[in-house]
């Protein structure tokens, strides 16, 4: 299984020099570029734990690579992404989305089925990683 989530999702895992000229990218468009990481990617969970601060007026992408360099070493087995955030009026949200960093082994998600009211079928999708608690998912 493996999870699809954000631009570049269904392309093979981007290479650092490919991060950097994606980074380079949106530091040219003048987003703020941040590191977020999670040990839970439901399609849902869209809050993940931010690496460091938002990188504001970032001249080049090196910052940003020797951050994720850093937040690769600290969570290296759960998935990280960067975010660029476009603060322009009118706008205010993010442009851009992508993984940089999967764990090794992505167990992906069951379905659930229940049955309720007049034989209803009702569906919901849990990760398998959930089964064990935050911080040990991908030990």
């Amino acid at each position: 299984m493996r999870i699809t989530q954000g631009t570049f999702s269904f392309l093979p895992d981007l290479t650092d020099d490919q991060i950097r000229a994606q980074v380079q990218y949106c530091i040219d468009n003048c987003w703020a570029v941040s590191i977020e990481f999670t040990d839970d990617p439901h399609p849902r969970n869209t809050y993940w734990d931010m690496f460091g601060h938002p990188m504001f007026d970032n001249p080049d992408a090196a910052a940003v690579m020797m951050e994720l360099t850093a937040c690769r070493k600290a969570y290296g087995n759960r998935y990280i992404r960067i975010v660029a955030f476009d603060s322009t009026h009118g706008w205010e949200s993010v442009r851009l989305s992508f993984l940089v960093n999967r764990p090794e082994n992505e167990p992906g998600f069951r379905m659930e089925r229940t049955e309720h009211r007049g034989r209803a079928q009702r569906y919901s999708i849990r990760p398998y990683s959930s089964d064990r608690p935050a911080g040990e998912r991908y030990a």
